[in-house]
């Protein structure tokens, strides 16, 4: 399947599923990452859970990044040009949603994409080879390409990879790990 008609089925199939659900899937991806090895990871950048798009609680994770005292770095998007600036996300920044549903930072540290070690990359589902479907705006395709070469990505992922997503390009990245339940 190509990633338009992916994207399609994948929202409908996170938004089947239960709170239940949900929780249960959220824990099991929870224990791969709090056994995960950060320790030469120094500065993360992590997204803010959509909610009304059904996407993994991310707050558990930055908790745990906290307690190992990880600088953890947000984005606010810019829908005009399809761009993210980057923050410092201190324990008093202040969050506002947007009208997209996105948590973003009110203000704060601007943080320089090339220092970024680590970008937890949201996404609607993956193939074996680690390409990745997301929205389709090109937020995160256009930022990754803006880190330094060596940065690590990885995938939130409620449902296991599908075999291949059919139409990816050059400017299609693949995630270096991709955690599900």
């Amino acid at each position: 399947m190509d990633k338009r008609e992916l994207r399609t089925l994948y929202k409908q199939k996170r938004k089947d599923l239960s709170s239940d659900e949900v929780m249960k899937l959220q824990e099991k991806i929870y224990a791969q990452i709090f056994k995960h090895d950060f320790s030469e990871i120094e500065n993360i950048h992590i997204f803010l859970t959509i909610e009304k798009q059904k996407e993994i609680n991310t707050y558990p994770i930055i908790s745990f990044l906290r307690s190992k005292n990880k600088n953890l770095i947000i984005s606010k998007s810019d829908f005009a040009n399809s761009t993210l600036t980057h923050f410092l996300f201190e324990k008093d920044t202040k969050l506002n949603v947007s009208k997209y549903g996105i948590p973003e930072p009110e203000d704060g540290t601007i943080f320089n994409v090339k220092d970024i070690d680590l970008v937890f990359v949201p996404l609607l589902i993956s193939d074996e080879k680690n390409y990745r479907v997301g929205y389709g705006k090109g937020f995160y395709d256009r930022f990754l390409s803006e880190c330094k070469p060596d940065v690590k990505t990885i995938g939130l992922n409620f449902f296991e990879p599908i075999k291949e997503i059919s139409d990816i390009n050059e400017f299609d990245v693949p995630l270096d790990f991709v955690f599900t339940p």
